[in-house]
């Protein structure tokens, strides 16, 4: 076992998968030559060379559209953006190429691709590369949507998501791949569609994922000095959720929190907040409570952003009204 960084992981995963199956290549900007734009490729065009790590122009709907076609004909592509900001320049052969033509071909051809990159709010990038956009993607049926939240959980769901037959989107975090952790030598999966239990409790449910979920563990430690015990689950999938996972810990405290990036409009959050009051409407002792970005573009100003992102303060305070505490 060895320490290791996200950024270390994600390279290790594409290349072991890469040498186990000479049918995956890795495609996208800066890939090659300059070992990804966050280094999370380092190493591989030196490994399996220039026919399977393949730099682009930056021309988002071309390069994934040549990935989709290659799919069709026995590859197994990697796409590579540089962030998911840039994939809308490629909405149209997702959404309506990789995520149908299976369906609409009766099963004739799958779509074995992963669409990877960093995602979400990352510091003063703006409004244009500070956009969370897994609710989009997990609204097309197709299409399966992975967003770990540490380096190990992050290994293991990249070499599932490479093997899987189906369009997967695989979003990371600039504000991540710096993170370490301790890493099995020995080869391991994770599947998809399998949340986690980060932290057991027994006072209130906090259902989260991705980058932020760092930000509900310190709550929870915090809290916890307050004798509030706080269960922290970690979707680690967004399409599929784990719905089963949520509605046992839902029932066992009677009480929900969902912490996520995005916008409060048609988030994953609303899907879950409908999902538990169909389910378990009679086992909630509080209303379930949402916290998310602010409904606007993000701010560039530090101040502003304050205000705008999901800190510790907000989450403890959402936490400790769902508990009715002052």
């Amino acid at each position: 076992m060895k320490e290791k960084t996200f950024r270390e992981v994600i390279a290790e995963a594409m290349s072991e998968e890469m040498r186990r199956d000479n049918t995956i290549y890795l495609m996208g900007e800066e890939v090659a030559e300059y070992n990804g734009a966050y280094k999370a490729s380092k190493g591989m065009l030196e490994e399996f060379g220039k026919k399977r790590v393949i730099d682009t122009p930056i021309s988002e709907l071309g390069f994934a559209g040549i990935g989709i076609g290659s799919a069709m004909n026995g590859c197994r592509p990697i796409i590579e953006f540089m962030t998911f900001n840039f994939s809308l320049l490629a909405m149209d052969q997702i959404i309506n190429n990789a995520a149908k033509i299976r369906y609409m071909s009766g099963g004739q051809w799958n779509i074995p691709i992963v669409f990877r990159g960093p995602t979400g709010f990352a510091g003063q990038l703006g409004a244009t590369h500070s956009q969370s956009f897994e609710s989009w993607f997990s609204n097309c049926p197709g299409l399966k949507v992975v967003i770990p939240c540490n380096p190990y959980d992050a290994k293991g769901l990249l070499k599932s998501s490479i093997r899987d037959n189906n369009p997967v989107i695989f979003m990371e975090s600039e504000q991540m791949y710096g993170d370490k952790m301790i890493i099995p030598d020995k080869e391991y999966l994770l599947p998809i569609g399998k949340a986690d239990i980060k932290r057991k409790g027994s006072d209130v449910s906090l259902v989260s994922f991705g980058k932020i979920i760092k930000i509900a563990l310190n709550v929870a430690k915090k809290l916890y000095q307050e004798n509030i015990s706080v269960e922290i689950i970690d979707l680690r999938t967004v399409r599929p959720i784990d719905y089963k996972l949520i509605l046992s810990s839902v029932k066992k405290t009677n009480r929900l929190v969902i912490l996520e990036e995005s916008w409060p409009f048609s988030s994953i959050g609303s899907e879950i907040s409908y999902f538990i009051q169909k389910n378990a409407f009679d086992y909630l002792d509080a209303p379930i409570r949402k916290i998310t970005v602010l409904d606007t573009p993000a701010p560039y100003a530090s101040n502003l952003i304050k205000i705008w992102y999901p800190d510790e303060k907000k989450i403890i305070n959402s936490i400790k009204k769902t508990l009715y505490i002052k």
